[in-house]
């Protein structure tokens, strides 16, 4: 299946790494304003709102990943590969986690700028949700050895 012309633009040349990563920066900016919409216009609990929010991110980063980032897969069919992304994207975000919470326990640097410590547990969950998604997520067919 070829990509979409009107999705394809500027992405045509970039590594996949870099597609996912810019991805990632647009679902970033949809969980925030799903996020503040829900708690702001809304009244919604912050932690009610978090779980629509992420769920509206994981939606948009799968559908863009799936038609630009990891277009041969996207013939596969689209409710088990959206599942699949969001499972393995929360591994992803528990190695981010647990990366920034390390960081913070154990470096006075990031215990008195723990900017650094987001940053760093960041850089570690888009690495591992990338590698988890191409390996997958966005495969074209799932095999599982009953051996």
């Amino acid at each position: 299946m070829t990509e979409h012309p009107r999705l394809s633009g500027a992405w045509i040349g970039a590594p996949k790494f870099l597609k996912f990563s810019g991805i990632g920066v647009i679902g970033f900016l949809v969980d925030a304003s799903v996020l503040q919409s829900a708690v702001s216009l809304f009244h919604v609990s912050p932690y009610a709102a978090r779980l629509a929010s992420y769920l509206a991110a994981a939606t948009v980063t799968w559908w863009l990943n799936r038609n630009l980032t990891f277009h041969e897969a996207s013939h596969a069919e689209p409710a088990s590969q959206w599942a699949r992304f969001v499972a393995l994207n929360t591994v992803g975000g528990a190695i981010n986690y647990g990366v920034f919470a390390g960081l913070v326990a154990t470096s006075p640097l990031a215990a008195h700028y723990p900017v650094l410590a987001v940053a760093a547990g960041s850089i570690s969950g888009l690495c591992f949700n990338f590698l988890l998604a191409k390996k997958f997520a966005f495969v074209s067919e799932v095999r599982f050895h009953t051996d």
